[in-house]
């Protein structure tokens, strides 16, 4: 089985690489392509969501991630 790479950027979106299958609230399937890396929102201003479109860097979003 392929593995799911997930990375957090600092200030920034998700990055999701692998196999994956996304769903929303209600159960129904987002489409992505196979291999297809995924750049997820956190700073939930993104017109694109649930993907990141850079608004991060325009509207302020600030999270460090630590561990």
């Amino acid at each position: 089985m392929p593995d799911v790479k997930v990375t957090i950027f600092d200030n920034g979106p998700i990055k999701v690489e692998g196999p994956i299958t996304l769903h929303d609230e209600n159960d129904r399937e987002i489409e992505v392509a196979p291999n297809e890396a995924v750049w997820l929102c956190r700073c939930g201003a993104s017109k694109e969501k649930p993907y990141c479109d850079g608004t991060h860097d325009k509207c302020g979003f600030a999270h460090k991630i630590s561990v």
